[in-house]
């Protein structure tokens, strides 16, 4: 097992210079830097060699890099493929937005491997249309080089008009259903955007929230936003404890033969070791970048 924090990725603007140069020394575990949502039409093509020349500038160190492309049904969604495709120095992966089949999954992974995409950029996709969620289960397996979904949680409040609350209850089943489906495939997923950027305890509620629904991390629109999201979905110290009393037991159990363990009134199975193991790697590699 291998594990890769994924507790904040933070979406940065391509077509802000001084936001990719900053971005170098912010604590997310990862960026999205975005080509989509978050450039004007007409600061398209700037944004585009803007985030080719940061990639091969480099110097983001241990954070994960992924491009986000306009749809391939928009006018930039070709020229995105082939500028990311040919980048001299490619992203670790591509966010694919406004995906509602796995037709639409295979097309643009294709068109990337027409283009030449080298093999090591692993390909995401947003989940933001209600049909995506209808179809979650087909299109989580597209693809055999999907890595992991992000949450659209503000396009999919557009279009089924379900407001954003503080219990989120409207989206429920959509992140129920995506978390689950990820799982079923083995990609990674991350929770959605909260919008609020003066809305600290939401932020954290929201937070605590998507780690116990399932989710690796949080979609971040805000640099003040990572801490929230990198003390959320972090196993704290008294988890990590408990993960090592789980393994110790078992272990200790297993070398006298003992077919069940009890650990503080609790049956422990395989499965809790697993998720134990699991846990202190996770906080190993969290350690390894703080």
């Amino acid at each position: 097992m291998t594990i890769r924090p994924r507790r904040s990725l933070l979406y940065m603007p391509g077509s802000n210079p001084r936001a990719l140069d900053k971005a170098r020394s912010l604590p997310a575990d990862g960026l999205i830097l975005d080509l989509e949502d978050a450039v004007a039409p007409d600061a398209k093509g700037l944004a585009r060699e803007q985030i080719v020349a940061a990639l091969a500038e480099g110097g983001y160190g241990h954070r994960e890099l992924l491009v986000r492309i306009n749809a391939l049904s928009t006018e930039w969604g070709a020229e995105d493929v082939r500028a990311i495709a040919a980048a001299g120095t490619p992203p670790d992966g591509v966010l694919i937005p406004k995906v509602s089949t796995a037709e639409d999954v295979k097309e643009a992974i294709s068109a990337f491997e027409s283009a030449g995409c080298p093999a090591s950029v692993d390909f995401w996709i947003m989940i933001e249309t209600p049909l995506c969620i209808l179809n979650i289960a087909e299109v989580t397996a597209a693809h055999p080089r999907l890595k992991g979904v992000v949450m659209g949680t503000s396009d999919l409040s557009k279009d089924t008009r379900v407001r954003h609350t503080p219990d989120r209850l409207g989206f429920i089943t959509a992140l129920n259903l995506s978390v689950y489906a990820a799982r079923a495939h083995g990609l990674e997923v991350i929770d959605g955007v909260h919008l609020n950027l003066d809305d600290d305890a939401g932020l954290e509620a929201a937070c605590r929230q998507g780690r116990e629904l399932g989710f690796d991390g949080k979609s971040l629109i805000h640099p003040k936003q990572i801490a929230a999201a990198n003390a959320a979905f972090a196993p704290d110290e008294a988890e990590l404890d408990q993960a090592r009393a789980i393994i110790d037991c078992w272990q200790q159990a297993q070398a006298e033969g003992k077919g069940v363990v009890v650990l503080n009134g609790r049956l422990v199975e395989n499965l809790h070791v697993e998720e134990a193991q699991r846990l202190l790697e996770l906080g190993d590699a969290i350690a390894s970048i703080s």
